[in-house]
């Protein structure tokens, strides 16, 4: 591949609903750019950008790739981006990296969720950006209509440049908004034709719409349009170039990805219209100066480059899927990460097209490669040089809290799962496993319960290991709400020295529920000898890990040592262990034990009609509705308490309830009483546990 500068170059990330065609336009542009001899299909499992087994078997894109592509001079690289809302933070870091980006949305299926959701992400970014409307070789196809609600739903800003002709419910051509010309296809050639009058009366208003957003870019504009001159077609590509780039203008075109129709006019529009890196900003922080440094992909700057996604795979080994913010990046080049403290030679530099690196010499200001064998290279790092160590900030993922405990099929492999997640954790930092030593379980974290399958089906296809996913055990605590006053004394004789301790303890609340117990003495006379005092507190301390009740941690108990007795020969630490963890089981369940359940103040985002929905299902929940706020952009924030076992499988739950549409955050708030019933429920399964145990 030949080596572009910063004005040859421009990043498009590809957003949209899932299915909507977003893989198999990749496809297309890579088969009319001369990647591929032949397009392949998704349900074949041969296409370009979706290579992965997980991909191929499902169907659908996991992770984002990129395809370089080489069309009229210029080098575009396209990040094909999942659109399941499980895999977001693949979209959210493939956005961070492109300079603008091509909404898709299906003729047949229309504005959906997944639409809305790529719109709220280039807004995110302020990234300018472009709608491609596909399937329109199928007869239900509509592109008017899709036009319609965008242009509901987003306002004038949505300018469609081409039409589709149709003929015998057949998409044979276009109109060309701009030119006011239609073209057919016959064969593999477009010959200009006549428009039909069907499309007269749209083109009219298209054309309109499309003349006013340019009018509106400048004052000498506007007076030539008010008083009836017609703008030159250069003057009208010009105007839309700027307006496209500063986001008030909005170009829609359409084609079939499957036929191939289409993509020719929208990869020149690309080129056209959307902007190469030197239109952009950037900057980051020079350590050595910490004053700011604006890089603004200026290849006459130091080196420096920011790795916004990194790619683990079994087969084709590790790359570091970096954007070079400024300078120009060569082979052998020195980069240092400050993050870790690491000076590396950088070796090969690829380009990426597909899961096929391409090696180039080196990589200009703006654009985006690869780098394989960095070993310490993390995604957000940032690598520069040692006389200037610059940072730039890291892409803001969302939080995963979706969550299932799991397990080793095979208890060998353990060690090996906690490597092979450590690995795809630095591909996928929505991913996170987590040790909860609380409860002795291990947790996997995800974005949606697909996420958590995709994970545990890449383990055993790719890494040769097997998990199984459960549900988790929540975080009870278990305390006492009465006062108890009990004595025990531990005594065992076997031959030669004996056992004896002797403890009197009283035991009540301490009201502080972030410790489990304060311990005190108030022994009187010698009755217990000072030097036993550690060993009953030890006993009391090992007693509180798991509750008599449940075996939950303890917490907010206050236990008192006020008498007791001793014998000369036969007391021991080890006895007045025991005798202090005895009496603390025997107290604690005199003093009315009670179940402490854990409470998640949740944030719930949803448009204002589901806001009623959203309330009903939470109180379902046993959630306290605290109050509702005003999110803008038509949303409603639903805050709440809420016990955290009722959050499993509230993703899923939520998702079905607003259609995709609603977002929810939460954080441990505090613990609270459980009700008797799920008290009753949690100390009936710990009493069949234990008979279960004793029957083995």
């Amino acid at each position: 591949m030949n080596i572009y500068t910063t004005d040859k170059i421009r990043n498009v990330a590809i957003l949209g609903h899932g299915g909507c065609g977003k893989t198999s336009l990749t496809e297309a542009m890579a088969y009319l750019a001369g990647l591929t001899s032949r397009m392949g299909k998704v349900t074949d499992g041969n296409t370009v950008s979706d290579y992965g087994k997980e991909e191929i078997k499902r169907q659908i894109s996991i992770s984002t790739s990129m395809v370089a592509l080489e069309w009229n001079d210029v080098k575009i690289n396209l990040l094909d981006t999942p659109g399941f809302f499980d895999f977001v933070g693949e979209a959210e870091e493939a956005v961070s990296a492109a300079d603008a980006a091509i909404i898709v949305v299906s003729g047949k299926a229309g504005v959906e969720v997944g639409t809305e959701r790529a719109w709220e992400l280039c807004e995110k970014y302020k990234l300018p950006r472009m709608f491609f409307v596909t399937e329109m070789d199928i007869d239900n196809a509509s592109f008017r209509q899709v036009v319609e609600d965008l242009t509901e739903k987003y306002g004038k800003k949505i300018a469609p440049f081409h039409l589709p002709i149709r003929e015998n419910e057949k998409f044979v051509g276009y109109v060309n908004v701009i030119t006011e010309t239609g073209y057919r296809w016959e064969g593999k050639e477009v010959v200009e034709c006549e428009i039909p009058d069907a499309n007269k009366e749209y083109l009219e208003n298209y054309r309109e719409t499309l003349m006013e957003a340019i009018a509106e870019t400048s004052e000498d504009m506007m007076e030539r349009y008010f008083a009836g001159e017609t703008f030159s077609e250069n003057e009208i590509r010009a105007a839309l170039r700027v307006s496209v780039n500063d986001r008030s203008i909005v170009p829609i075109s359409m084609g079939s990805n499957i036929l191939c129709q289409g993509i020719y006019t929208l990869m020149d529009d690309i080129v056209k219209y959307l902007p190469s890196p030197d239109n952009m900003q950037v900057a980051g922080i020079d350590l050595k100066t910490n004053e700011v440094f604006e890089a603004n992909y200026d290849f006459s700057k130091t080196k420096s480059a920011y790795i916004f996604k990194t790619l683990v795979d079994p087969y084709i080994g590790k790359y570091s899927m970096i954007k070079v913010m400024s300078g120009v990046l060569k082979t052998d080049d020195l980069l240092y990460n400050d993050e870790k403290d690491v000076e590396e030679k950088i070796g090969k530099i690829y380009v990426l097209q597909g899961n096929k690196p391409v090696e180039v010499k080196e990589l200009h200001a703006g654009d985006l490669g690869a780098l394989a064998k960095i070993t310490a290279a993390r995604t957000g790092n940032t690598l520069s040089t040692k006389a200037h160590i610059i940072r730039y900030g890291k892409v803001d993922l969302p939080t995963p809290y979706t969550y299932k405990r799991y397990h080793a099929v095979n208890k060998g492999d353990v060690d090996k799962i906690a490597q092979s997640l450590q690995k795809m954790m630095h591909e996928d930092q929505t991913i996170k496993a987590v040790n909860d030593s609380e409860n002795k379980q291990m947790l996997l974290y995800g974005m949606g319960d697909l996420h958590l399958d995709v994970v545990v089906s890449r383990l055993l296809n790719e890494y040769k290991v097997g998990i199984e996913l459960t549900k988790p055990k929540v975080a009870f605590r278990e305390t006492i709400k009465k006062k108890s006053d009990v004595e025990y004394k531990y005594k065992k004789q076997s031959g030669g020295h004996g056992q004896y301790g002797h403890v009197k303890m009283r035991f009540e609340s301490s009201g502080d529920m972030e410790t489990p117990y304060v311990f005190e003495e108030c022994v009187v006379g010698g009755a217990v000898p000072k030097n036993f005092f550690p060993a009953v507190e030890k006993g009391l301390s090992e007693a509180v890990l798991r509750g008599p009740m449940a075996a939950y941690p303890v917490v907010g108990v206050k236990a008192t040592l006020y008498d007791g007795s001793y014998h000369a020969v036969d007391s021991s630490e080890m006895a007045f262990k025991m005798a202090a963890t005895q009496a603390f089981k025997k107290g604690f369940m005199e003093a009315g034990p009670v179940l402490l359940e854990p409470i998640a103040s949740l944030k719930v985002t949803v448009p204002d009609k589901y806001t009623g929905d959203v309330m009903g299902d939470l109180n379902k929940r046993r959630g306290r509705v605290l109050g509702m706020n005003p999110a803008g952009n038509g949303k409603t924030v639903v805050e709440a308490d809420i016990p955290m076992m009722s959050l499993f499988g509230y993703c899923t739950d939520l998702r079905s309830m607003t259609g995709g549409r609603g977002d929810y955050m939460y954080e441990f708030a505090r613990y609270e009483q459980a009700p008797s019933d799920v008290q009753e429920a949690e100390v009936k399964a710990r009493a069949e546990k234990v008979a279960a145990n004793n029957e083995e």
